[in-house]
């Protein structure tokens, strides 16, 4: 019961820091609450036994891809009356594409029918743990696509340090 309780908790923190991500007008306000929203999923994933998920989660989104959001938004420099009327658009246009996308997922999740279960259940998973679990399987049976993203991350790297040394000696 203490279980579910957590759950439910988190759950309902993580609906209604999301709604206030996007409806603050001040973008640091938002930022600070999406800090605490991605603190939020991360027990989450701890409660579910996704302890690294939980690991990667903090260091990669809260630390930083949120850093990077504040730097944006601290580099904009965004003016009072464009934070202000931001809101004041088409509104009710999204509403009713959020309400039409809440449909299509209602539709799709009445059709939906499970797959034959995996070799990792969820005793093999805690007897081992989950991040053994996954180097194990990141590392024999996904090792190709996993070198493939390296090459493509080290391509990109290569590229922004060409580019920013062009425009050092620009």
């Amino acid at each position: 019961m203490m279980a579910e309780g957590i759950f439910i908790y988190l759950a309902a923190a993580i609906v209604i820091l999301s709604v206030l991500v996007i409806t603050r007008s001040n973008p640091v306000h938002s930022m600070i609450t999406m800090l605490v929203l991605f603190f939020h999923i991360a027990a989450l994933y701890v409660t579910l036994n996704a302890e690294f998920l939980a690991a990667i989660q903090v260091i990669v989104y809260a630390g930083a891809i949120l850093v990077l959001f504040l730097f944006v938004v601290l580099l904009l420099n965004l003016k009072e009356e464009m934070v202000a009327r931001r809101y004041i658009g088409p509104w009710p246009l999204g509403v009713l594409a959020a309400l039409g996308l809440l449909v299509v997922i209602v539709l799709s999740l009445k059709s939906f029918i499970p797959g034959p279960s995996g070799v990792f259940t969820t005793e093999v998973v805690r007897a081992e743990t989950n991040t053994k679990v996954l180097g194990q399987i990141l590392f024999t049976e996904y090792l190709y696509p996993f070198e493939v993203v390296s090459m493509i991350l080290l391509v990109a790297i290569i590229g922004a340090i060409v580019l920013a040394k062009k425009r050092l000696r620009n």
